[in-house]
């Protein structure tokens, strides 16, 4: 069975792995901290690609209004 001195075996593996299961499961309705982790890696990322396409376009929009100043008033 087991060659370690003094360890003590209880069980089936399949018995553990359910005791396991039920201590690592989180209750319904309550959040883990992985999964909040994942919610706020998610928003900064929306958050982050929404400011880099507002400053995409207001400075292309920037070099529109710099060009049509040119070619206006010359």
């Amino acid at each position: 069975m087991n060659s370690c001195p003094g360890s003590v075996t209880t069980g089936s593996g399949f018995f553990n792995a359910m005791e396991e299961e039920q201590l690592t499961t989180p209750a319904p309705g309550k959040q883990t901290e992985e999964d909040k982790a994942l919610k706020r890696k998610k928003w900064l990322k929306r958050a982050g690609l929404a400011g880099f396409l507002f400053f995409l376009i207001k400075g292309l929009v920037w070099i529109a209004v710099a060009l049509f100043a040119w070619k206006g008033c010359s």
